[in-house]
């Protein structure tokens, strides 16, 4: 199994102390050089006066951009402890087990627009830098990373069986594993009948992260995309819809209770 997440535009801020970037320590050595040409262009491009427009982001959040110019000297985390956004508080890898911990370790991946793609434990500082932006001399960045990320998902995907892909279409941009969609899916999360019209995005995400989290937290090594399901099952109502004519991949709905998932309720495939 290997579960994909997006990175968060909320990050913890550094730690006051504590060792900084070391590029060659990351997974994925061979996107280094990628990494290396990223950050110089991040830099470069939080120094210029129209980085808040380069960079789509607002004057609130002025101070992170500053800090991206000192990006390789600050204190660093854990990839996972260094996102702080709702998927990531759904996923509350504070909480987890040490049987959760080697399983994240094997089987999570974290891609975004500046590493491309780490493991949970890898150590980055905190940035900012949404998938969309245009940087200095780079300008868009999902065309650069598809030519790097496709064959590291797909050999990652390859050893591990089915693929759960929580990214949005955005970052779904930067690289899906090649040849692997009827092994993928993606999780759609609704209001269980009678509770409120939809689902807010916030809520959205902190139940994919709950979803994530649970999977990596089960004794099962699901084998296919109806394991997961199964798995799925054993807290969530949920539909399965396999890949058909209008998707590409297998796609399953989390029917979301107003108090919180469901617990053992059951599923239905289509």
């Amino acid at each position: 199994m290997l579960i994909i997440l997006p990175p968060s535009e909320t990050k913890r801020p550094p730690p006051e102390v504590g060792s900084p970037l070391d590029l060659d320590r990351l997974s994925f050595p061979s996107l280094t050089a990628m990494r290396e040409r990223v950050m110089d262009a991040l830099v470069a491009t939080s120094h210029r006066r129209d980085a808040l427009r380069r960079l789509f982001v607002r004057p609130s959040v002025a101070g992170e951009v500053a800090r991206n110019e000192h990006i390789r000297d600050l204190p660093t985390r854990p990839a996972v402890d260094t996102y702080a956004g709702p998927l990531y508080e759904g996923l509350d890898a504070e909480s987890w087990s040490s049987h959760a911990e080697k399983r994240a370790a094997r089987h999570l991946v974290i891609a975004s627009a500046l590493w491309g793609a780490v493991r949970p434990a890898d150590r980055i500082p905190a940035y900012r830098l949404y998938i969309c932006a245009r940087l200095v001399g780079m300008d868009r960045l999902e065309p650069t990373w598809r030519k790097f990320l496709p064959p590291i998902l797909t050999d990652t995907a390859a050893r591990r069986g089915p693929v759960l892909d929580l990214r949005s279409r955005a970052y779904q941009a930067i690289g899906r594993p090649t040849g692997l969609d009827d092994q993928t899916v993606t999780l759609r999360i609704t209001p269980s009948p009678g509770g409120p019209a939809h689902i807010g995005d916030v809520i959205a995400k902190r139940v994919r992260g709950e979803a994530a989290s649970h999977l990596l937290s089960s004794e099962a090594d699901p084998e296919d995309p109806l394991d997961i399901a199964d798995l799925l099952a054993m807290r969530w109502s949920l539909e399965v819809d396999p890949p058909g004519e209008r998707n590409r991949t297998w796609t399953i709905t989390l029917i979301q209770r107003d108090s919180g998932a469901g617990v053992g309720s059951g599923l239905s495939r289509s």
